[in-house]
């Protein structure tokens, strides 16, 4: 007779949140990783687009967001699905919270790093994120050389459902064309390009088509639910059990109808009845 047990313990939870509902794909990469565990997202619908907002605003309202996830949702582990917030507001995220916390951007970094071999990486993402220069920031603490472009045609057109219009096809190749001719006047010779918004993976395809051949595509998301796992890993020791909370549990600040009407498109499945929170002004 073995002496060996084994200890079970509820499923681990783990909090999201966004500025908006873009993060759900990275939850959904999560959700993949980790079918095991309990998850929590909270949009702030009511505050978005965070982009627009002094760095110190940001900071307050993402604070906010992650003291609800895990004093009032009790999440584990935080995972920062927002790239403004990952680029501008992680250090007062860290601060607020007493469990680890994982952005999006250094994980993306990371992931262009291990697939790269000329060191030269794209950046996709939108005017906050690039004005930020944080993801030029994580590739240079990798020995890479970052080049960032802003899409702001891309969110609107996702968020319409023109995932495979010819339009927003026209709009990805003129995008790119741009940013590879800006990387040839740098002299550099860009093999990877990262996405470095959560809406740009349901580009995916298109973007992998427009791409020139050789050049990989990095989706951040995928690459922090990689982390994200890793880390869960090694905490856990135990083997979690099933319990009667609902695997995914989505919560945000306001435009509940959107969010539901939207959810799924980014998470790949129905977001279920998303609960309305009040975080304040």
């Amino acid at each position: 007779m073995s002496n060996f047990t084994i200890k079970a313990t509820r499923a681990p939870v783990v909090g999201v949140f966004d500025s908006g509902f873009g993060g759900l794909t990275v939850l959904r990469a999560l959700a993949e990783q980790m079918p095991t565990a309990r998850f929590i997202f909270l949009g702030d619908t009511a505050r978005l687009p965070y982009g627009s907002k002094s760095q110190r605003t940001i900071a307050r309202y993402a604070a906010e967001s992650a003291r609800f996830l895990v004093e009032e949702q009790q999440a584990e582990y935080l995972v920062v699905a927002c790239n403004t917030a990952s680029a501008l507001a992680l250090d007062a995220i860290q601060a607020s919270v007493a469990v680890p916390v994982l952005g999006v951007i250094e994980p993306g970094a990371e992931a262009a790093a291990q697939q790269t071999k000329t060191g030269d990486v794209m950046v996709i993402a939108t005017e906050a994120t690039v004005a930020s220069h944080a993801y030029a920031s994580a590739c240079r603490g990798h020995g890479l050389h970052g080049i960032e472009k802003a899409c702001p045609l891309l969110v609107p057109l996702v968020e319409e459902g023109w995932i495979e219009h010819p339009v927003t096809e026209q709009v990805v190749r003129i995008y790119l064309e741009e940013l590879e001719a800006e990387a040839r006047a740098a002299g550099q010779n860009p093999d990877t390009l990262v996405l470095g918004c959560t809406h740009y993976p349901l580009l995916r395809g298109v973007l992998e088509r427009s791409v020139p051949q050789g050049v990989k595509v990095i989706d951040s998301a995928e690459a922090t639910a990689r982390r994200a796992a890793a880390a869960m890993a090694e905490r856990a020791g135990t083997c979690a059990v099933e319990t009667d909370e609902p695997h995914i549990r989505c919560f945000a600040t306001d435009s509940v109808a959107k969010f539901e009407r939207l959810g799924s498109r980014f998470l790949g499945q129905p977001v279920g009845t998303v609960e309305l929170v009040d975080l304040g002004g």
